[in-house]
């Protein structure tokens, strides 16, 4: 920040749009690009999430009368809803990412909107020997847990259509 002319403060923004990566393809990001910038003044971290999901993320409109108001698969508090999605493995699991995004630790309350176990994978949903995230049922269809600063967890949503094992679920 520096003093202007009249007195008033002036701060300068620069922006950079740089990218070179070499590996793992020495070809990779060749050609004409197109970005959106967006410049919240006063923002801070959880402004600058909400942001960057509004300008990245915009909502949709549904134009069906038969549609009043779809209810969510999943809820959560305390932390922000990265993906919702079915298992890549086509089991009907779903599969929902939550991060913290506000660099503190957070509880989150997670709730599903069908009967489940609730299971933590790594980003490629598989079972974890050792889980990040202490997943503590809280209620029928709800657990909670605690983020570090910035942490990332996938819970994975067996429903009871599913047929695996129980061993590692809650």
């Amino acid at each position: 920040m520096a003093t202007g002319e009249h007195g008033a403060t002036v701060t300068t923004v620069r922006l950079s749009l740089l990218r070179a990566p070499l590996f793992p393809d020495p070809e990779s990001d060749q050609g004409e690009h197109a970005m959106r910038v967006s410049i919240t003044p006063g923002a801070g971290i959880p402004d600058a999430v909400e942001e960057g999901y509004r300008l990245n993320l915009p909502l949709r409109a549904m134009h069906d009368a038969a549609v009043d108001v779809i209810a969510p698969l999943v809820r959560v508090d305390g932390a922000v809803v990265e993906c919702v999605k079915l298992a890549e493995d086509r089991s009907g699991d779903v599969v929902v990412r939550v991060y913290e995004a506000n660099g503190g630790r957070s509880r989150v309350r997670f709730e599903a909107s069908f009967d489940a176990k609730a299971e933590e994978t790594d980003l490629l949903e598989r079972s974890l020997d050792e889980p990040r995230v202490a997943l503590e049922r809280v209620g029928d269809r709800s657990w909670a847990f605690d983020l570090r600063p910035f942490q990332l967890a996938t819970v994975r949503l067996r429903g009871r259509w599913h047929s695996h094992g129980e061993s590692a679920n809650i």
